[in-house]
Order: structure tokens, then sequence, then C-alpha cells
């Protein structure tokens, strides 16, 4: 069973939608037993750094986060997921993260001829020998919707990368934690075959 976790700000229906498709079992759920009991646990979000510090904190599930990812559960953080792994974000200044990963969340920078948010498809290129990013080939395009992105204070951490005006770190990998900047679930056959590859961990 892969527990989805609700916190009240999250993309949930389409990351279910695309366990459904793929024949996972999965539950969204808000409640502490249900997700430390899963098999696999996945983040999903969409909004803002501070409010989802606080829909989290509210709810009684920091703790239960970081207990799941201690706890050597297949764990998964996808957009704004993966912005809450780390210490703090550029978005909501004053604001701490879960501090699973050492870093922080920067804004991606206007030098005037960019799009901010980066929305769209882009190509990735994979930096490390992954257990989630395989089997998706070369520089595989996936879809993003983001105006922040990774600093890692471990570049070793980092699985992937794109080119949006400079490098964006856009994926990290350590351990059984996982977490990308874009969306797998609105990434056509590459997400579903990184989903994939996250249910068969």
């Amino acid at each position: 069973m892969i527990a989805i976790i609700d916190y009240g700000a999250g993309n949930l229906h389409s990351v279910k939608n695309a366990l459904d498709f793929l024949g996972a079992d999965n539950i969204v759920t808000g409640n502490k037993e249900e997700i430390l009991s899963a098999d696999k646990v996945i983040l999903p979000g969409v909004g803002a750094f501070g409010d989802a510090m606080k829909c989290l904190e509210e709810r009684g599930l920091v703790e239960t986060v970081k207990a799941v990812a201690e706890n050597g559960k297949p764990f998964l953080g996808i957009c704004l997921g993966l912005h809450l792994l780390f210490e703090e974000s550029e978005e909501s200044p004053n604001v701490k993260g879960l501090g699973i990963f050492k870093g922080k969340i920067v804004e991606i920078p206007d030098n005037g001829n960019l799009k901010i948010p980066h929305m769209g498809w882009n190509n990735i290129r994979i930096t490390k020998d992954s257990k989630i990013l395989k089997n998706i080939g070369n520089e595989p395009y996936v879809y993003f919707v983001h105006s922040y992105y990774v600093e890692a204070e471990d570049e070793s951490v980092v699985s992937a990368y794109t080119e949006y005006g400079q490098r964006l770190d856009i994926a990290v990998e350590q351990g059984n934690v996982f977490a990308t900047q874009f969306h797998p679930e609105k990434s056509g056959d590459t997400g579903m075959e990184i989903l994939k590859n996250f249910i068969a961990l």
C-alpha cells in the first residue's frame, strides 16, 4: 500500500490517478497511523512553502514525515514535496522546512529572457545511478511548474538537473528518500516509468 499524504495542500488526485492507472494499491490520507503503516509514502505538493509547512504542523504530520524518511520505507516527494524536505526556502523566509536534506530552496534567477514560473516540458540530465530515474533514456522530457529549485548542501544527493537559463538541480536521492521538482504523474510515459520504478522498490 502506498500512502499519499493529504495535508490540505497538494495535487493529490493526479498522483492517485497515476497510481490507479499503474494498478498500485494506494490511499490518500492524513492519518498518522495509516501513513506509518504504509509500505511506501508519497508527499505531493503545489503552492507555497510556508503554507504547506503550516498545514503539516497543524495536522501533526511533521514528525510523521520525518519518521517515514528515517525508517527506511521508500519515500517520494514531488514538486513542493521536494522543497519541504530541505531546511528553508527563499519563498517563505524564517519558515523551517523538514530538514531531511541539508540545503535550501532558491528562486530561479530572472535574466529578462525567461518566463517565471518555469512551466512546461524540459529535458533532464541524470547525474548518478538512480533507483527511480532508470529505463527512461538519455535526457528525457518531463513536465515542470516551478519558480524555485534546490540548492543542496551535499551535491552527491542530486540525481538530476535541467538547463533553464542556468543549471537547476531538480531531483535528489539518498537511501530510501527520493524527490523530484518535476511532476512524474504529468510527464507521460517517462513519468509513468519513474512511478513504476518507485512502486517496484
